[in-house]
């Protein structure tokens, strides 16, 4: 196990300034290249601490941005149309990519990594829940109405 102090509350391992413990290649391949954590020493503890009302400020901040970006979202109402046969079903599928453009020409930023589409693609017509993980803590979910062309 390698100990790591977290610069940013990272989803299901802690809170800005906790000390984990995570497993060496997590830790050396994702969370101290990405900016996330880094290693426990003493050295980078006192760093940490000098910078730590800095990194509060940051988090404070992205949290705010999220929450308004989930305020623009949820007043937001998508409409998408695809090609499909008489039973209803699309030829071929309506997917992240095209949800991500839609909410785009609504006029709300998203990136394609914050679409949560559980049952993955949607394959036919009619009204179906797309969740947003906007931030650790900001989560939204959104009609999107699927139409025949």
């Amino acid at each position: 196990m390698m100990e790591v102090i977290l610069l940013e509350k990272v989803e299901n391992l802690g809170n800005l300034g906790d000390k984990v413990n995570v497993k060496p290649g997590f830790g050396r391949n994702f969370l101290i290249p990405g900016g996330k954590a880094t290693a426990a020493t003493a050295k980078n503890l006192a760093a940490f601490e000098e910078r730590r009302a800095e990194l509060e400020k940051v988090a404070a901040e992205a949290l705010t941005t999220a929450e308004s970006r989930k305020t623009a979202l949820e007043a937001v109402s998508i409409t998408i149309t695809a090609k499909a046969g008489d039973e209803g079903k699309l030829f071929g599928s309506v997917g992240s990519m095209d949800v991500v453009e839609a909410v785009k020409a609504a006029g709300v930023d998203v990136a394609k990594k914050e679409v949560r589409m559980p049952a993955g693609p949607i394959h036919e017509l009619g009204t179906f829940e797309v969740g947003f993980h906007l931030h650790s803590d900001v989560d939204v979910s959104l009609s999107v109405v699927v139409e025949a062309e």
